[in-house]
């Protein structure tokens, strides 16, 4: 028997912002295991999941699934792979409990999510773990100096992007609300991933599944995506990590709404004096 995940959606809000509600629905779909499944090791259980699992969860973020809803989403290819095989056996020869092959498979999908960091510029990935480690709290200069240097760029580099403030020895990320009202992703010479979601998440807390939130999401470009990985993985360690459910709920709203931005950002015109860019930051 396997279990795997359904994305739903529905063509437009039909709820007032802020109201609870499901976001996805699961689909159980139990079959009869083939009488001549095989029985499997840890190891070889491992190896499917590093090869089968990370394909099969970039098709959930691929379909908007919401970040808190991608633990759950992702035990159905997990779980597809452990219950087609008769048993996994531990080192012991035991068989392989379910609680087990879920540990396992929440592992995977951590890792997963980890991975993408390498994928960003070396500021946002410096910002990911300072966030990590101290939230959006101040910390010493020479710790932030070491994660720097570990990047190769300095922390006055990531200063100079417009996240981050240093002085008196210490340094801390700018919260959203610091960040400059006046900022325009086409006239950032020093644009990152990391100033780009922050922006688009301020914007979508003020006007929520609005013109404004989709026209700033356009103007990403093929960046756009780089945002929501990022928005992903900020979730993760929000809600996971750090256990600060404010600012993971703000990252899962928004990739909520993603998939009606995106709608909305296709038929946004970018035209110089069009009305949609008429907007504050």
């Amino acid at each position: 028997m396997g279990t795997w995940p359904v994305r739903t959606e529905s063509p437009g809000r039909l709820i007032a912002k802020g109201t609870n509600a499901l976001a996805n629905s699961v689909v159980l779909v139990c079959r009869k295991r083939d009488p001549a499944a095989e029985t499997i090791t840890r190891a070889e259980f491992l190896r499917a999941l590093k090869r089968e699992l990370p394909p099969a969860i970039a098709e959930l973020q691929a379909a908007n699934i919401a970040p808190a809803d991608m633990p759950q989403s992702a035990i159905g290819p997990g779980m597809g792979i452990f219950s087609r095989h008769s048993a996994v056996l531990e080192a012991d020869d035991s068989p392989m409990t379910v609680k087990t092959a879920l540990q396992l498979i929440n592992a995977e999908l951590d890792d997963f999510l980890g991975g993408v960091q390498g994928e960003f510029d070396a500021e946002t990935r410096f910002a990911i773990t300072w966030f990590e480690q101290f939230g959006m709290a101040p910390g010493a200069y020479g710790v932030a100096d070491n994660l720097a240097r570990a990047r190769g760029i300095s922390v006055e580099s990531v200063k100079h992007a417009g996240i981050l403030e240093s002085s008196a020895g210490k340094v801390r990320l700018l919260q959203r609300e610091e960040l400059d009202p006046a900022w325009t992703p086409e006239e950032d010479s020093h644009r990152t991933v990391w100033e780009c979601l922050q922006h688009l998440v301020r914007r979508h807390e003020e006007t929520g599944l609005s013109e404004e939130t989709a026209a700033l999401l356009k103007r990403f470009g093929p960046e756009a995506e780089a945002v929501k990985d990022l928005a992903y993985c900020l979730y993760d360690i929000a809600a996971n990590k750090r256990r600060e459910a404010a600012e993971a709920t703000a990252y899962n709203a928004l990739i909520a709404d993603w998939a009606e931005l995106s709608h909305l950002a296709a038929q946004v015109s970018l035209e110089p004096g069009a009305e949609q860019l008429q907007f504050s930051v």
